[in-house]
């Protein structure tokens, strides 16, 4: 019964709030999710169709196209031909074919900008029944909230577990069910800004897997919580579970399977909302205590293919890192996102660049040129004060090629 408050680009949040759904609105939304999964299926099979005619075309003949427009009027065709379709809202059918098209529109973009395959966007992909987990998005004319109750178009009824009240009206909302069967319903608010008190202070951020961040600030750093390493065994106990329950393909899985296997996602989610408490709470400490941060800009994806990938994953760097923008945002700090490059070879000090980079079994940074020693992830942290403009002994020193910071968006 936790509320999740996560802020998005555009400055507006989502404000995430459990649900208690009866079992004729659990029917009603299945059945709704029956009829845009139906959607969507029909659309990708229609982009399919339309993707092998293009490409046989003879030669002189007009492309043919399956965007929105098309796609718009493929579901009112529908809607008059299938009284099962009309029995469901328009609304959050011709939301499922805005997703659609925001889906295919990212992968064709990532084409064209000719990414690695391995960072592309996929084509949209079939909904299987057994697979896929309930979503529905309603805009502002497919629900209203009243007496503290949320109703949705087609008149189903629910009821969120409210912990706090809305800055603002909210502007959509996105109601789903999670691995473990939950419903959460997730509404879209405009951001508020909530300005903390002047400190004077500045503060410089390094990630890493031996400790989570390093900070300028002993009192500051996060150690790693080894919150999946604490669950280890107990997932390995459900993962053995659903090994000797694992149906044979086209098969339904037996009860016990899917017993293991909600287990298996209920501890998931533990450790998920456990890394998520303690970077909020690391978070909220950090942007209390300081006016400005400088910030690594780092992207950990490249430690999945290393030997670190476990415990990389386990220190969740990206949600913390995530967490502690979205926290300087909400409260009007001066967050500056450092590129990581040759931070761990630049002495704090002198701005004097090794030779050659260090492995990470050294732990001690050494300048040849001034002498200065200190932990190597402490010497990064100084650095991205130094590279965030934020150190004022730094205003002489440059930075390296495309190094330059940037303001969190």
């Amino acid at each position: 019964m936790t509320t999740r408050a996560r802020t998005e680009d555009d400055g507006h949040a989502r404000w995430t709030f459990r649900l208690r759904v009866s079992s004729t609105a659990r029917a009603a939304l299945m059945g709704e999710w029956d009829r845009c999964r139906w959607l969507w299926n029909e659309c990708v099979a229609k982009s399919k169709q339309t993707h092998l005619w293009n490409k046989n075309r003879p030669a002189g003949v007009a492309k043919q196209t399956c965007g929105p427009a098309q796609l718009d009027k493929m579901l009112t065709e529908a809607r008059t031909r299938m009284s099962w379709l009309r029995e469901g809202s328009s609304v959050v059918q011709q939301q499922v074919i805005r997703d659609f098209g925001k889906s295919k529109a990212k992968a064709h973009k990532d084409i064209r900008e000719r990414l690695p395959m391995r960072q592309r966007a996929g084509m949209p992909r079939w909904k299987k029944r057994r697979e896929a987990r309930p979503t529905l998005n309603y805009t502002r004319r497919g629900f209203r909230l009243k007496d503290g109750r949320l109703h949705l178009a087609g008149g189903i009824v629910l009821t969120p577990v409210w912990s706090r009240n809305f800055s603002a009206d909210p502007s959509s909302v996105r109601v789903y069910q999670d691995s473990t069967g939950a419903w959460y319903a997730s509404f879209v608010v405009a951001a508020e800004t909530e300005p903390l008190a002047k400190t004077g202070r500045v503060i410089g951020i390094d990630w890493g897997v031996k400790e989570t961040a390093t900070t300028t600030s002993d009192e500051h750093d996060l150690p790693h919580a080894q919150h999946g390493k604490t669950a280890a065994h107990k997932l390995a106990r459900y993962q053995r579970m659903m090994g000797r329950r694992k149906p044979a393909k086209g098969q339904a899985g037996s009860k016990g399977y899917r017993k293991a296997k909600a287990q298996t996602a209920k501890l998931h989610q533990k450790v998920a909302r456990q890394r998520q408490d303690t970077a909020r709470k690391w978070a909220k400490k950090v942007v209390r205590d300081h006016d400005a941060l400088a910030v690594e800009d780092f992207r950990p994806k490249f430690l999945a293919k290393t030997t670190m990938a476990r415990k990389a994953a386990d220190a969740a760097i990206s949600a913390t890192k995530t967490a502690l923008i979205e926290m300087g945002r909400k409260h009007g700090r001066d967050v500056r996102l450092v590129h990581p490059a040759h931070t761990t070879m630049d002495c704090a000090q002198c701005g004097a660049r090794t030779k050659h980079a260090l492995p990470l079994s050294e732990r001690t940074y050494a300048c040849t040129a001034c002498g200065a020693v200190s932990p190597r992830d402490k010497n990064s942290a100084r650095v991205m004060l130094v590279r965030a403009g934020l150190d004022p002994a730094s205003a002489d020193r440059g930075s390296p090629h495309g190094a330059l910071p940037r303001l969190a968006a």
